[in-house]
């Protein structure tokens, strides 16, 4: 008899027979009755499908049995010209695009929107944001309509767009001259600026009625914004409310913050989208660490609300319920996607249930009424030995159903055993930084740990009508190494203002030695080889991809900075504020931690995988109503280390699943740039295909004509090469 091996755990490894896998399809296929939805599958008209965030089609044309017979439909090509000094531009693309009435609706790489026909892929329109808006990562875009009233609503940096859904053309009559602000909301009793700081919105937001409701992506360092949430009008661009993620006087949760902390501590954002309940009127979200990501000296207690699943009534902003899954974060762990909406049986009874996974690879299944766990959760002591002036909470949750997605904790026999030379060379570092648990507060002598490009990512997971989720995940360990701000500067010289501006602003993410933490945070050593000092400026005034804008610095502390990062910075140049013995402002903001990251980056092998023994990326089948794997497979391949002999590793990857009523799940974002099909019932690949640029994005499915069609955007990006397509393919 066969048999399916369940995931990493960290106490014995389990498994569950072919027999009960029957036994439970022959159970889940009779739940399907309990499925109302009326959606038809003809059009994808949300970010994730629909708005309770499922990427699951009914569209059943493409199956298992007839899926090797797909080919390219058409490509639409996205990409930009060159800019005017010739370089080539070299931003990627995320956006899960949207089908509505036949109209395909995605952005390109500097986020100019487009319309084409999903039939054809021939360009309709293309709507070009104002020049002086920063181009972020985009993942998507909202439709809204009422009567002939259609309308996609957008961002472009700090500007939430309007645009007609017809003809392209912006509508001057939202917000001021057809767009708002998402600093707006955000000022609310602060005591500093908060216009020039980096606001913008990676994921989209998502609509209840004419209410328009968003999060934000914002610096992860001392001069984050606040991470707020807010409601706009969808016709008039009129904020409608805020909810206060750091709360203020007289809020709940203001005393798990040291009083007035909402003044200089920023971020607790919202940035992974949010998930809509429309018969209820609530929408749910997982919101972000605070500011800064590795040390909260100046942030003692559990820090509401922090890293918690939430409940809002959409149309007030009045919270529901909130569930905390990290108290007082060190480690980084945002929610990193949308909950996923959906109906379980749960001990013979239906519950709506909401499922949030996260990024060191735990699973929460909440009751959406109530917000309490459908399984058991333990609240355990950890470690509380930090840097000084820290304050680490005594307990943290660990959820006992489902089983983690990934490793908790890097062990010696997690160790890589690719080759003999790659196993003696992550031992040696091992020995130096072991970490024996999940939660050790992060220190100056380093620490391992799941997290950033571990477990779930923005690109979400999948959900069918029978409570089956299917998750990519990842299993990256990563080494973090801190160091007190003020033993950075050499030999009892005082630090010059560059070399400050760069630690107070810069390092949180590029690391103190500017080596940087992977493709997402490049290495910023010999920058001046791939940039000059005019382009390195307006960077940092405007912000690029993941990078936030530092507007709020001056241009003399914009120069001295630059000149730091070219190596030309010859003193202490005389920039206010910057000096490393300067004091803190007298509002508390930006906040300056005592200590910042020294060193962030993926824990790698001599050349460059990772350093733990595969699967590196998995994809994963998890029967919510009873909280057990079904099966998992890995995701993704290195074709030289297979040439080898080296058996699939899977991959690191970015994007999500798509599960179709056909049996599939198609998903790409791995670094071998293919994008493939699995089965649902057994996790075998049944068909791939080799695409131009990596697909660093979701798929989605629709039907035109009576055909059915699948769509990626093949971007690419990620240490890859770039691409500007979006590939549509259908049967023969």
């Amino acid at each position: 008899m066969s048999t399916f091996l369940l995931p990493f755990s960290t106490t014995t490894t389990r498994k569950v027979t072919a027999i009960g896998l029957l036994l439970g399809g022959c159970f889940l296929s009779g739940m399907q009755e309990r499925n109302t939805t009326t959606d038809t599958g003809r059009d994808w008209p949300n970010y994730g499908g629909n708005k309770a965030n499922n990427r699951y089609s009914p569209l059943s044309q493409i199956n298992a049995g007839n899926v090797k017979n797909l080919q390219v439909a058409w490509m639409y090509d996205a990409s930009e010209k060159p800019d005017p000094n010739g370089r080539k531009r070299d931003r990627a693309i995320q956006c899960q695009p949207i089908v509505v009435n036949g109209i395909l609706y995605g952005t390109t790489p500097e986020l100019i929107l487009f319309a084409i026909k999903a039939g054809t892929g021939e360009e309709l329109w293309r709507f070009e944001p104002s020049k002086s808006d920063r181009r972020n990562s985009n993942r998507g875009v909202v439709y809204w309509e009422d009567g002939n009233d259609k309308r996609i609503v957008y961002t472009v940096g700090s500007s939430l767009y309007a645009v007609n859904a017809q003809n392209g053309q912006g509508i001057p009559s939202f917000g001021t001259n057809g767009k708002a602000d998402l600093h707006e909301g955000l000022q609310t009793n602060m005591d500093h600026d908060v216009s020039k700081l980096s606001v913008n919105a990676t994921s989209p937001g998502i609509v209840y009625h004419n209410t328009f409701i968003i999060g934000s992506s914002v610096s992860e360092g001392g001069d984050a914004a606040p991470g707020h949430i807010r409601a706009f009008d969808v016709v008039t661009g009129k904020l409608k409310w805020v909810f206060h993620t750091i709360p203020q006087p007289g809020e709940l949760g203001y005393d798990t913050w040291p009083a007035d902390a909402y003044k200089k501590i920023g971020a607790t954002n919202n940035w992974s989208g949010m998930s809509l309940d429309e018969k209820r009127g609530i929408v749910y979200f997982g919101t972000g660490s605070p500011a800064s990501d590795f040390y909260g000296g100046d942030r003692k207690g559990t820090n509401l609300f922090a890293n918690c699943i939430m409940a809002l009534d959409a149309e007030t902003g009045k919270m529901k319920w909130y569930y905390q899954t990290i108290h007082h974060d060190l480690w980084d762990r945002d929610h990193p996607c949308p909950p996923n909406l959906i109906t379980l049986k749960h001990n013979g009874k239906l519950v709506d249930a909401l499922v949030q996974t996260t990024k060191d690879g735990l699973v929460y299944v909440l009751d959406r009424e109530k917000g309490t766990s459908l399984f058991p959760v333990e609240e355990r002591k950890v470690p509380t030995t930090g840097l000084p002036g820290e304050h680490p909470w005594p307990t943290q949750k660990y959820p006992l159903k489902p089983l983690p997605l990934n490793r908790q904790v890097y062990t010696e026999a997690d160790i890589t055993d690719i080759s003999p030379e790659a196993h003696a060379y992550i031992k040696e570092r091992f020995q130096k930084i072991r970490t024996d648990n999940k939660f050790t507060p992060p220190n100056a002598s380093g620490t391992l740990l799941f997290g950033y490009s571990g477990g779930a990512e923005w690109g979400g997971n999948s959900v069918d009508p029978d409570g089956i989720l299917y998750q990519n995940a990842n299993h990256q360990p990563w080494e973090l190494i801190m160091a007190e701000r003020a033993s950075l500067s050499q030999k009892n010289t005082p630090l010059t203002a560059g070399n400050t501006l760069y630690i107070n602003n810069c390092a949180a993410c590029h690391g103190q030695d500017r080596k940087g933490s992977g493709q997402e945070l490049p290495s910023l050593i010999d920058i001046g080889k791939r940039r000059s000092a005019d382009e390195i400026k307006a960077i940092l005034k405007t912000g690029s991809g993941r990078m936030p804008s530092f507007q709020q610095l001056s241009e003399k502390e914009r120069d001295a900075l630059v000149s730091f990062l070219l190596n030309t910075d010859a003193g202490s140049a005389k920039v206010a504020s910057s000096s490393s013995n300067a004091p803190t402002p007298k509002n508390g903001f930006p906040y300056v931690p005592d200590y910042v990251v020294k060193s962030w980056q993926p824990f790698v092998d001599q050349e460059g995988y990772p350093g733990i023994k595969p699967p590196w990326g998995t994809l994963n089948a998890i029967d919510l109503n009873t909280g057990n794997y079904l099966w998992r497979v890995p995701l993704g391949e290195f074709p030289e280390l297979t040439k080898k002999g080296v058996p699939i590793t899977g991959t690191e990857s970015y994007g999500g699943p798509l599960a179709t009523a056909g049996g599939l799940v198609f998903i790409a974002g791995t670094k071998d740039e293919r994008i493939r099909a699995f089965d649902k019932k057994t996790g075998k690949v049944v068909w791939e295909y080799q695409l131009p640029a990596g697909g660093f994005a979701t798929p989605i499915t629709y039907e035109i004509d009576g055909k059915q069609y699948v769509v990626i955007a093949a971007g690419g990006g990620r240490g890859q090469k770039i691409g500007g397509n979006y590939i549509a393919f259908a049967l023969k």
